[in-house]
């Protein structure tokens, strides 16, 4: 399991100095992104990608959740009520409990894509401010170490907190 620790850096300059130490205490490039306003030089360094900027996961878990309970319905529905000749099954239920999850979690991930992150909510004044926000992932039994290492190199940074689990699609 890892866990997403935040960090407000001023300058691109400080993120590769941390990015560079990250790497160098074995936390994979993978596992690091960064994201800034529009215009700031990030050469060097992974930048966030839409899993990360946007409430896609969310929105994807949303309409798993609400298209599988439709399609449960619509499959009870369509037992207890069959069109005129047809003999439906208990796996009707089943079927449409699937096809009702998969299409509620492309729909709902689909606009959710467009929606910002509802966790970097708190960031976005400082990255407009032109600071650029860090998201490493690391695992569980590495954060207090992670986190004292970049605050003993890079006063600078500000650490601004631990998601407790990073999202199924990091």
């Amino acid at each position: 399991m890892r866990r997403r620790l935040y960090f407000m850096v001023p300058d691109a300059r400080s993120a590769r100095q941390i990015h560079d130490e990250l790497l160098l205490a074995r936390i994979e490039d993978g596992h690091i992104h960064v994201m800034a306003r529009d215009g700031v030089a990030l050469a060097g360094l992974q930048e966030a990608s839409i899993l990360q900027k946007s409430d896609f996961v969310h929105g994807a878990e949303t309409g798993l959740a609400v298209g599988g309970g439709i399609g449960i319905l619509a499959g009870l529905v369509a037992i207890f009520f069959p069109p005129a000749g047809v003999d439906l099954q208990l796996v009707t239920i089943l079927l449409t409990a699937l096809v009702g999850a998969a299409f509620g979690a492309w729909a709902a991930s689909m606009v959710a894509s467009s929606i910002p992150n509802s966790r970097l909510r708190a960031f976005e004044s400082a990255i407009t401010a032109g600071h650029i926000l860090m998201m490493v992932d690391v695992p569980a039994g590495r954060v207090n170490e992670i986190r004292e290492l970049v605050a003993a190199h890079h006063p600078e940074a500000m650490g601004s907190g631990i998601e407790p689990t990073i999202p199924a699609f990091p």
